[in-house]
């Protein structure tokens, strides 16, 4: 039987001292504990959320990778490939890769009556993965990109109250080629109204069939801007990334134009910067919560020490040693330290519950990309919380401890 466990169940549970001192500063201390653990459940949850939603709305936008020609500049103007490259097949098969589709871009103006916008044609084929925009969608059908060329196309919910276009209106587009002095004038229907969030690309980029860019540039049609790349794992991309540019440079014919691999992390790095900076804002919040913690447990714990200097001193006199009587009050601490994490788990749980389905709390997505604080509760990530709390805490409570090896026996009992 292990006594000192026994001594400290009974402590925890024992009804006797309710109105002690004690009893009233360990209620603060576990109140402050379980406070600490629900703004570290909802500390990770936020950004952890905050990084996935915003990750997810760039990839879907840019995917992870992009294989395009090398003399292709930053802009959206490209200088366009073959279609058919022999790499394909290798990369396919490559363990890492779910998808692969063709695109291409051509920058124009939209002309809606007295209203122009500048935007970025996307050009896309029938291999293209509609499952983010489908998710993301207002209104409309898919664009039919298995027939002829269509003049269905889909906008952001943004350039649509911008230029007042709604389902069906049709609009004018020009575009202006390097070697044309007058612009092309195109027309164009609203076939599909999405809404990202992610205003910086929601202003930007409109969804088109392919061969309309393949045409107002005056590419052959198996030309295009190159093939995005998705992978499974982001965090993988830069490892991948270099295996698709040895795969792509390996299978490059001798007379073949050169062809570079860009990361979605490389062609916006200002994003991703900023989003790798919250992760040290997630660490300063643990520790300070862990410490606020620790350090009402010392104060809690040095208070019940003074109020059982009798107990403890009747321990002694009996032969117990210092280390067995520092293990009660260690105990006691974990079972104190873990009502306050079960309380504290209970309550942010609770939170982000609530925040996920019912979206209580907004945010401006000009600033912040989304339009509702998202939570990403996950089961690992509680479970480190709780295990790194609990021995942190435990830890601390350590040093203080010691201070029964310094109560006398003899004057605790005299004393009484």
């Amino acid at each position: 039987m292990n006594t000192e466990l026994f001594i400290a169940r009974r402590l925890f549970s024992s009804k006797d001292a309710e109105q002690h001192l004690s009893r009233r500063i360990v209620r603060l201390a576990v109140a402050g504990i379980s406070l600490g653990m629900v703004v570290m459940i909802l500390a990770v949850a936020i950004v952890t959320g905050f990084q996935g939603e915003v990750e997810s709305k760039v990839n879907g936008f840019a995917a992870h990778l992009q294989i395009v020609n090398y003399d292709s500049n930053q802009s959206y103007q490209t200088v366009p490939i073959n279609e058919g490259q022999p790499f394909l097949e290798k990369l396919n098969q490559l363990s890492g890769i779910t998808h692969i589709q063709k695109f291409a871009t051509k920058p124009g103006i939209i002309k809606a009556g007295e209203e122009i916008q500048g935007v970025v044609l996307k050009g896309i084929s029938a291999d293209f993965d509609w499952s983010f925009f489908a998710k993301n969608k207002i209104e409309g059908d898919l664009i039919p990109l298995d027939s002829a060329r269509t003049d269905l196309v889909w906008i952001s919910q943004q350039i649509s109250d911008l230029l007042r276009l709604e389902m069906g209106d049709k609009f004018q587009m020009y575009f202006l080629n390097e070697d044309e002095r007058i612009p092309r004038l195109r027309r164009f229907t609203v076939g599909g109204i999405y809404r990202s969030g992610l205003e910086e690309f929601d202003r930007m980029f409109v969804l088109i069939d392919l061969r309309h860019i393949q045409r107002l540039n005056n590419w052959a049609d198996d030309q295009i801007s190159g093939y995005e790349v998705f992978v499974d794992d982001l965090d993988q991309v830069e490892n991948l990334g270099s295996q698709v540019r040895d795969i792509v440079l390996g299978s490059l014919d001798v007379d073949a134009p050169m062809l570079r691999v860009v990361n979605v992390k490389e062609k916006y790095p200002y994003i991703f910067d900023w989003l790798n900076l919250l992760d040290m804002n997630v660490w300063i919040i643990l520790l300070l919560m862990v410490l606020v913690a620790g350090f009402n447990m010392i104060s809690g714990l040095l208070v019940i020490i003074l109020e059982r200097t009798r107990m403890i001193g009747i321990l002694k006199s009996m032969g117990a040693a210092n280390v067995n009587i520092r293990k009660i009050f260690l105990y006691l601490s974990a079972f104190l330290v873990g009502k306050g994490l079960l309380w504290g788990n209970i309550i942010g749980i609770l939170l982000c519950v609530i925040q996920s389905q019912f979206k209580v709390i907004h945010l401006d997505p000009a600033s912040y990309y989304v339009d509702t604080v998202p939570v990403n509760l996950m089961i690992h990530h509680l479970l480190l919380l709780n295990v790194g709390a609990l021995l942190v805490t435990l830890l601390m409570l350590l040093g203080p401890s010691y201070l029964v090896g310094r109560i006398s026996p003899e004057k605790t009992i005299r004393f009484d």
